[in-house]
């Protein structure tokens, strides 16, 4: 073969084999990190969306629970991670409120590659059903004539669920005590129990409300969930705020842009199967798609959003 036609097809022969390896991907299985313990409603739900992301892909997506450190493992993961598209983690909004609370180790703007959202927590305020507030408003009136006298349980300080009765507080001028539990459960037990006055909480909520245990008396959602259809947001009953609470999943930075699209795609297409949506269905859960573009502008604006906010809640509240 003549030098310029070996040449020639050395060069073809590399854009072919570059191509390829662009269309393998995946050729192996896909870690995907929840940072959250095993059985949970969030590990349950990435669970199934990993499942269909497998079929999508042509390969399984494997779902390691990383719990612990305020749900930062993922993100600490991500830093030593390859940026080929083997090693996912779940992006919850508390990643970026952590790093204005106290010093760590990652930046999640600049150490994450966000691929989609596809689901949304939403938070409720709710009292037991004997409680003598029927709305939110009378809830707020009676804090403002008794500041501090009105306790609510969260499943911790500067939760989302803690960040809803503080931006409540700043709308209304209203004083509440807050009682900060370890979890979700705990917090409910201890309002059906009524060693506190109310509570904010996610869908584990539903089946107490759905059960006339509990009474849900708003939403801190932009607009109403499926799931709490007949309950009024907070933006409803006169309080100008809400608070987003998506969670997708996002790479190593520097994810190439074809494996983002890649799996962009697979999440989006994902969220339609049936089995899917049965699962969110069953816990009422709130899906939304966010693609990277739309995803990455969000984590932008919350990480500094979520400085403000616990400047103004206060580290030693």
């Amino acid at each position: 073969m003549k030098r310029r036609e070996f040449g020639a097809w050395m060069c073809t022969s590399a854009l072919a084999t570059g191509a390829w390896a662009q269309e393998a991907y995946p050729a192996r299985p896909i870690s995907l990190i929840v940072p959250y313990g095993a059985g949970g409603v969030t590990d349950v739900v990435a669970r199934a969306l990993a499942q269909g992301m497998g079929r999508q892909l042509g390969q399984n997506v494997v779902v390691e629970n990383k719990p612990g450190a305020g749900a930062s493992m993922g993100v600490m993961d991500m830093r030593s991670a390859r940026p080929d598209g083997y090693r996912l983690t779940l992006a919850p909004v508390s990643i970026f409120r952590q790093p204005h609370i106290q010093k760590v180790q990652y930046d999640p703007v600049r150490d994450l590659s966000y691929i989609a959202a596809y689901m949304a927590y939403d938070f409720v305020l709710a009292v037991p059903q004997d409680s003598p507030f029927k709305t939110v408003q009378d809830l707020v009136e009676f804090a403002r004539k008794n500041p501090g006298a009105l306790d609510y349980g969260t499943p911790g300080k500067f939760t989302a669920n803690h960040v809803v009765m503080a931006l409540l507080e700043q709308a209304t001028g209203a004083r509440f005590t807050h009682a900060p539990f370890k979890g979700d459960a705990d917090a409910l037990n201890a309002l059906m129990a009524g060693h506190i006055k109310s509570g904010v909480f996610a869908n584990t909520v539903l089946p107490y409300l759905s059960s006339g245990k509990l009474r849900a008396l708003a939403s801190a959602s932009e607009t109403r969930p499926e799931a709490f259809a007949n309950v009024p947001t907070l933006r409803e009953a006169g309080y100008a705020f809400d608070v987003p609470s998506p969670l997708g999943i996002a790479g190593p930075r520097a994810l190439p842009p074809e494996i983002v699209r890649r799996l962009e795609a697979a999440i989006q297409a994902a969220m339609d199967e049936p089995a899917f949506r049965q699962v969110v269905a069953n816990y009422g859960v709130r899906t939304q798609f966010r693609g990277s573009q739309d995803y990455t502008a969000f984590a932008r604006k919350s990480f500094e959003d979520e400085k403000k906010i616990v400047q103004n809640i206060g580290l030693e509240d």
